[in-house]
């Protein structure tokens, strides 16, 4: 009897430590190291090409400040003493940079400072920045020719919904949603329940996709109108004054002014709101005001938006000002009455109305597919709208010609799938107007500039072309080589004989480059000259195109040069090819297998040409950061990261064989690395995140490829988001057996390798909700499986806080190190496996 108490005590003992809270754990200081290196800085580009502002951003924040309170109001996160959202970036060094001769001149911060991205206005010669305090958010206005600010007194901005702040089109007034100077108290909760919260529906079918953080009480919408509503006030940057606030409150969705200046496009969220859908479903009003404030048009009364799984909710949508226009509406509407799986020869139309807003709309076109977008050329009445087919994923662009009394002539200009990376023919290049709106620029009266990735066969190589619009022909001007990644930032003339890059290669840290080019009709007698690579001087290209450094940002962690990457391309069994980027550690010796990590993110696709294209490019600077799985690397692991794990199928029906198809691409894989001869096929772990941390469990319950898993903020019960999930677009009711095929929380008793589940306790993603960790972590647990559960206080979905990153990875080296890099041979494995189950 003693034998057994002393049992039973150990047994309790053992649980309660199986379960107890611990301390945060730190990596081993190699990895500290890294995780301490500064980042590059952020790079916004003033309209007037001359200067660039450069943000060092607070890379982690501390689980103090990630632990503040917060209000979870209709998909939102409030934290209550700032009336601001409860997680966002934040910087503490501002530098202005001359273009012409690199000079820099510092930004004056407050003590303290958490400001946020500055916003230049379109003439380039003020900019504004908003600082959150521990009581609330202010606004800071400077020029940009000294770097001076001033607080704006008497104002705090409401930065908790819609857009905090914008410039106006004359360039020196900031439209700002402020806290009302009278809001009164804080509402409170009732003492005891004075009855049942009631939810009803009277037979009308409307499916509902996961959300989090929504409204649950009517204490709830106390809370969330009083947080989200603003007044409109308008601030004079010049000396940072209030000019004028309107009286009239509102919970602004949006606030934007006409080009004119005298009028304000606004939705503003009414009453009932939902206890089912976040804020963007709420019913609303759109409609125009003046800047005293008062009604002139109104465009829409929208009652609560709920549409079609994939569909679009009925009425005004996706409105708008003409950007070349003193004051016109722009908006679309269904044809279909926003169900996509209605049969119709036009899914949508395109509206437009003028200033004063007395005739009917004019039709300016219809789309045959679902309208995804309209950009207006900044001269010429001329505009690029796109339609998406849903299934076939195809995007097609369309020139209109625009008219005042007509439907629009258009000319189809691409019609292409979105999937198609190596088709893409890049986005085209906008620029902000005198007016502050944006607009496709225009050179010549007839070309427009595309940029791009670049996809191709090798990698990423992006690219700046000029396209005719009449002919429909790209021009090619500029395209990184094949041994830097350089990517296009921004034109500093019109004819794009001078551009800005951001340029970057293996062993150089990304930095901002100057580009001259010669006339692409010229460059063939350009003399060929030989590339250097030196990022403090003047290169040259084969063609006599020159480039200059314009920053020159040092290598924060020379530690990671060691590191070798390299792009395979092999084929799954079924032919589909696939790629993966391999990493190898620093000083790796040929020839040695090492313990490997497989990590991956599972995508759809229509077909298998465009399943198998590459994605990503090696010739990109290595610099760790977060919660990488790449920190294995300084643990003598390789890593084939991105691996492909394509779903290739219909939409309706590619989830029917997705086991069969991660199962084959994961092998496809692992054998492609052990014929290459750096894995060892004894030691391989496979990880992910999110919809990654869902096919991680599925390979661990359906093959026995891995030694072990890790599963970050997944969601493996799929009867819990019964409306659809990822690509899925079949209901629960529709499509049972594949929800039930699909769910490893189904095949838990299968999962006989050891997995690693972390959560972020607030998480606030749709559909991985805690529960589905915890759930797992039990059916595994119950099943006499090895698993680790981990939930991290205060994280959403990502982890950010300084603690939550490093315990996060010492979690994933400790338990890759101990069942992977260390595993004992399978078949012992397995029996330790169920015998120390916890």
């Amino acid at each position: 009897m003693k034998k057994t108490l002393h049992l039973l005590a150990f047994a309790l003992l053992f649980s309660l430590a199986a379960n107890a809270q611990e301390t945060y754990k730190r990596p081993p200081n190699a990895v500290l190291d890294v995780l301490s290196a500064s980042a590059p800085p952020s790079v916004v580009g003033s309209p007037t090409r001359d200067k660039m502002i450069l943000a060092e951003a607070v890379r982690y924040p501390s689980i103090a400040d990630l632990s503040q309170p917060y209000l979870s109001l209709a998909g939102l996160r409030v934290n209550p003493n700032t009336n601001a959202p409860h997680r966002q970036q934040t910087f503490v060094n501002l530098r202005i940079k001359n273009i012409a001769d690199g000079k820099e001149t510092a930004i004056e911060l407050p003590k303290d400072s958490r400001a946020s991205i500055p916003s230049i206005s379109q003439d380039g010669r003020l900019f504004a920045f908003m600082n959150t305090t521990p009581t609330g958010v202010e606004l800071y206005v400077g020029e940009m020719s000294n770097g001076r600010t001033r607080r704006v007194e008497n104002l705090k901005v409401n930065a908790a919904y819609g857009q905090p702040m914008r410039w106006m089109p004359d360039a020196k007034t900031l439209l700002v949603q402020a806290v009302p100077l009278e809001r009164g108290a804080v509402p409170r909760a009732a003492g005891a329940p004075t009855g049942p919260n009631v939810q009803e529906s009277s037979g009308k079918g409307a499916p509902i996709r996961t959300f989090q953080d929504l409204l649950k009480t009517p204490h709830d919408e106390g809370l969330f109108e009083y947080y989200a509503t603003s007044n409109l006030a308008f601030v004079d940057a010049t000396n940072g004054q209030v000019a004028n606030r309107l009286k009239t409150a509102g919970i602004y969705q949006t606030a934007q002014p006409a080009p004119d200046g005298e009028h304000i496009l606004v939705a503003k969220l009414k009453r009932p709101f939902s206890f089912l859908y976040p804020h963007w479903a709420f019913p609303k009003t759109v409609e125009v005001i003046n800047r005293k404030g008062e009604t002139i048009y109104q465009l829409a009364d929208l009652p609560l938006a709920e549409p079609p799984i994939d569909g679009v909710p009925v009425g005004a949508r996706s409105y708008d000002w003409r950007p070349d226009q003193p004051a016109t509406l722009v908006w679309a509407e269904a044809l279909d009455g926003g169900d996509p799986k209605r049969k119709v020869p036009h899914r949508d139309k395109v509206l437009m109305l003028a200033a004063p807003f007395k005739a009917a709309p004019i039709e300016m076109t219809k789309t045959v597919d679902r309208f995804a977008g309209i950009d207006f050329l900044e001269n010429g009445n001329r505009a690029m709208v796109r339609d998406f087919n849903r299934d076939t994923r195809f995007v097609r662009t369309s020139l209109l010609l625009v008219k005042d009394i007509a439907p629009a002539e258009a000319r189809e200009l691409f019609n292409l799938s979105a999937q198609d990376r190596y088709a893409d023919p890049g986005a085209p290049l906008q620029r902000r107007l005198p007016n502050g709106h944006s607009a496709i620029q225009v050179f010549q009266n007839k070309y427009v500039y595309l940029s791009g990735q670049g996809a191709t066969q090798t990698g990423d190589r992006p690219f700046l072309d000029r396209f005719d619009l009449e002919a429909k022909k790209a021009e090619r001007l500029f395209r990184a080589d094949e041994q830097n990644f350089e990517s296009f930032v921004a034109l500093l003339k019109d004819d794009a004989s001078e551009i800005i890059t951001r340029r970057e290669n293996p062993t150089e840290p990304p930095n901002i480059w100057k580009w001259t080019l010669i006339p692409p009709d010229k460059q063939y007698i350009a003399s060929p000259t030989i590339s250097g690579i030196d990022p403090k001087k003047e290169i040259k290209d084969r063609f006599g195109n020159k480039a200059v450094p314009l920053t020159n940002f040092p290598d924060p962690a020379p530690q990671l040069r060691g590191i070798k990457k390299q792009l395979v391309t092999y084929k799954r069994a079924d032919g589909v090819p696939l790629s993966f980027t391999l990493y190898l550690p620093p000083n790796y010796k040929e020839g040695t297998r090492l313990p490997t990590i497989v990590w991956a993110y599972p995508l759809e696709f229509n077909d298998a040409g465009t399943a198998g294209q590459v994605t990503g490019s090696t010739n990109r600077f290595t610099l760790i950061g977060g919660i990488s799985h790449l920190f294995f690397l300084l643990n003598g692991y390789a890593v084939l990261d991105n691996t492909a794990m394509p779903v290739v199928g219909s939409v309706e029906k590619a989830n029917d064989t997705f086991i069969e198809q991660i199962s084959q691409s994961a092998k496809a894989a692992i054998d492609k690395a052990v014929e290459m001869g750096v894995t060892d096929p004894e030691r391989v772990g496979v990880g992910g995140h999110s919809y990654g941390a869902f096919m991680t469990a599925n390979l661990l319950a359906h093959t026995d490829l891995f030694r072990a898993g890790i599963a970050r903020s997944g969601a493996y019960n799929r009867t819990l988001t019964p409306f659809g999930f990822q690509g899925e677009r079949r209901t629960y009711w529709e499509a049972g057996d594949v929800y039930t095929k699909l769910s490893p929380f189904t095949f838990a008793h299968k999962i006989n390798e050891p997995v690693l589940l972390i959560h972020g306790e607030a998480d606030d993603n749709s559909g991985t909700f805690p529960v589905q960790s915890e759930r797992l972590y039990q059916a595994i647990r119950g099943n006499g499986g090895t698993v680790r559960y981990v939930t991290l206080p205060a994280e959403a979905h990502g982890y950010t806080a300084k603690e939550s990153v490093e315990h996060t990875i010492y979690e994933m080296l400790q338990w890759f190190d101990k069942h992977v890099k260390n595993a004992k041979p399978r078949g012992d494995a397995k029996t330790v496996a169920v015998q120390t189950a916890p």
